[in-house]
C-alpha cells in the first residue's frame, strides 16, 4: 500500500513514511493511492466483529505486513485499547425515538481521540525502537486533541510532547488533563490566543523543511494518516450495529451523522463509502460553518473570526481535512485539488467548481447547529430517555431530533458521540441539567500543574524552535551516555 499527495507533487511513500510526516512536502495530505474494495461477503464477515477486530482488520488493509506483521499489529492494538474503561472499547446506545448514539468516548481523555491517537502512539513506537530514532512531536489542540496525544505518548522513551492550548478557549478540565501531567517528556505552553492563531507558529516550524528533518518533528494532529485510518472503523461499526439485516439485497443504507470540526471523521466516512460501505453521511457542524456552507452553496471560504461557541472543540475555521475529501470525490484529481487548496491559502476564499460540488452533495448532507439548539437537545435527550450528551454530541443529536419532529421516513441513523459531558460541566450548568463528575475528573483541580506561558507580543515561533532545539541537545546527550 503505497500513500501519495493530494496535490500530486510528492514522491509516494509507505505507511511508515507517512505515519511520520503530517502535511506532505508540496503542502498536500497523504492518502492511499487506491482504497480496497470490499464486497459483500466481506461485510458479512466484518459484521459480528468487536470494535478491536474491526481496527486490526481495517488497518491490515493500510498497512503491510512487510512493515508490521500482523501478529505485531493485533498486539500493538490490543495494548492501544488497554486502558479504555469500556470493555467493548466503543458503546452504542438505543434511546428512544430511533436515537442511537455510538459513545468514542471510553478512553483516558474522555474523547474520541484517544482512540486514534493511542494507535497512532503505538505504531510510532514500534517503528522508532527499530530503527534507535527520537522524534518530538508538536500538537496545536482547541481541546481534546492535547491531552489524548499526551496521555498516548506520556512516558515514552523515543518521544517527546510540545502541545500548545488556547488559554482559556478550552474548558478547566481539558486545560487541567493537559497540565497536570508531569511527566519529562511532555512539554505545554499556554497560548494567549484561540487555536487557529497558535497553529501560526507551528506551521512557520514545519515550513522549514532542514529544522524538522534535523530534529525529527512531527505532528499529531487531525492531519495524521494514521489518525483518520483508525477513524474509518467508527463507521463500519456504527453501520454493523445499525443495519437491520444483511441479508437483504441491496444491502440496506444507515445515516451516520458526524459532529465535526476539522473533518478528520469525515474524511474517515467518505474512504469507508468508497471502499463500499452503504452509509448516508451527515456532517453537523457548530455557528462555525464553512463545511456546512461548503456542502450547500460549494462556498469554502473562511469567517471574519472564529465563533466562540459551546461545542468548543469544533470552534476551528479551517477543516483540513476536507482536502482529502475533495481529492477522494475529484476522482484522485490532484491538478484541480491542487490549485484549489492553493487559492484558499493564497485568499482564504474559493468556490468549488460545479462537477466537485455536486459529487460532495451527493455524498454528504450538513447541517448547522447553534448554541439555542445545543442547550435544547442536550435538554430534550435528558428529559427523555435519561441520558446526558456533551454539547459536540448535541449537534449530532440535534440533527436526528429535526429528522424525527418532521415525520419523514428515512433509514436507521447513528450519531457520533465524540466527548463525555463530564468534560463538558459548563454547558451542563447552561442546559440547566446536572452532573455526575467521574472522580478521576474531581482529582485533577487537585493536582500540581505545568504550563509555560506564550503571550501576546512573545515571539511564538522563536520559542518553539528554542525549545526543540533544547530537546534536541538533550536526546543526543541521553543517547550518547547509553550503554552500547
Amino acid at each position: 500500500m503505497w500513500y501519495v499527495s493530494t496535490r500530486g507533487m510528492a514522491p509516494r511513500i509507505d505507511f511508515e513514511g507517512a505515519l511520520f510526516s503530517g502535511y506532505a512536502p508540496d503542502g498536500g495530505l497523504y492518502m492511499p493511492e487506491e482504497l480496497p474494495q470490499l464486497g459483500r461477503e466481506t461485510l458479512h464477515e466484518w459484521s459480528t466483529l468487536s470494535y478491536p477486530s474491526l481496527v486490526k482488520e481495517l488497518c491490515s488493509l493500510f498497512i503491510g505486513p512487510e512493515l508490521i506483521p500482523r501478529d505485531d499489529l493485533n498486539d500493538l492494538i490490543d495494548r492501544a485499547f488497554s486502558r479504555f474503561r469500556h470493555r467493548e472499547v466503543v458503546h452504542l446506545s438505543r434511546l428512544r425515538n430511533g436515537l442511537n448514539v455510538l459513545e468514542l468516548w471510553h478512553g483516558v481523555t474522555y474523547a474520541f481521540k484517544d482512540m486514534s491517537l493511542c494507535c497512532a502512539a503505538q505504531f510510532l513506537q514500534y517503528f522508532l525502537q527499530k530503527r534507535k530514532r527520537h522524534i518530538t512531536v508538536v500538537v496545536g489542540t482547541s481541546g481534546d486533541t492535547g491531552s489524548a496525544a499526551i496521555e498516548s505518548v506520556q512516558g515514552a522513551k523515543n518521544v517527546d510532547i510540545i502541545v500548545l492550548l488556547p488559554k482559556g478557549h478550552c474548558t478547566k478540565i481539558q486545560e487541567l488533563q493537559m497540565t497536570t501531567v508531569l511527566r519529562e517528556n511532555v512539554h505545554v505552553f499556554g497560548v494567549e490566543g484561540n487555536s487557529d492563531e497558535l497553529d501560526e507558529p507551528i506551521k512557520m516550524v514545519f515550513a522549514d523543511v532542514a529544522f524538522v528533518k534535523k530534529h525529527n518533528l512531527m505532528s499529531l494532529n487531525s492531519i495524521n494518516w494514521s489518525r483518520v485510518l483508525v477513524q474509518i472503523a467508527h463507521h463500519f461499526f456504527a453501520y454493523f450495529r445499525c443495519a437491520p439485516s444483511l441479508d437483504m439485497h441491496p444491502l440496506p443504507a444507515v445515516e451516520v451523522v458526524v459532529p465535526t470540526g476539522a473533518a478528520g471523521n469525515l474524511a474517515a466516512g467518505c474512504i469507508a463509502q468508497k471502499m463500499g460501505l452503504p452509509i448516508h453521511l451527515v456532517v453537523a457542524v457548530n455557528s462555525n460553518d464553512i463545511i456546512h456552507r461548503t456542502v450547500q452553496w460549494g462556498d469554502f471560504s473562511l469567517s471574519e473570526a472564529v465563533k466562540p461557541t459551546l461545542a468548543s472543540a469544533m470552534d476551528i475555521q479551517v477543516p483540513y481535512n476536507m482536502e482529502r475529501i475533495f481529492w477522494l470525490l475529484s476522482g484522485s484529481d490532484s491538478q484541480v485539488i491542487r490549485a484549489l487548496m492553493e487559492q484558499f491559502e493564497r485568499t482564504k476564499s474559493v468556490g468549488l467548481p460545479k462537477e466537485l460540488h455536486s459529487k460532495l452533495a451527493e455524498a454528504v448532507t450538513s447541517q448547522s447547529v447553534s448554541d439555542e439548539a445545543i442547550i435544547q437537545t442536550m435538554g430534550r435527550c435528558w428529559q427523555e430517555n435519561e441520558y446526558l450528551v456533551c454539547p459536540h454530541s448535541a449537534v449530532a443529536v440535534s440533527c436526528h431530533y429535526q429528522q424525527v419532529d418532521r415525520q419523514q421516513p428515512s433509514p436507521p441513523r447513528c450519531c457520533l458521540a465524540p466527548a463525555s459531558a463530564a468534560k463538558f460541566p459548563e454547558a451542563v450548568r447552561a442546559a440547566r441539567l446536572t452532573l455526575d463528575t467521574p472522580a478521576e475528573i474531581l482529582a485533577l483541580e487537585h493536582k500540581e500543574t505545568r504550563c509555560t506561558p506564550m503571550r501576546k507580543g512573545d515571539d511564538w515561533t522563536q520559542m518553539l524552535r528554542d525549545t526543540i532545539e533544547d530537546l534536541s541537545q538533550q536526546w543526543q546527550g541521553r543517547f550518547q551516555n547509553l550503554p552500547a
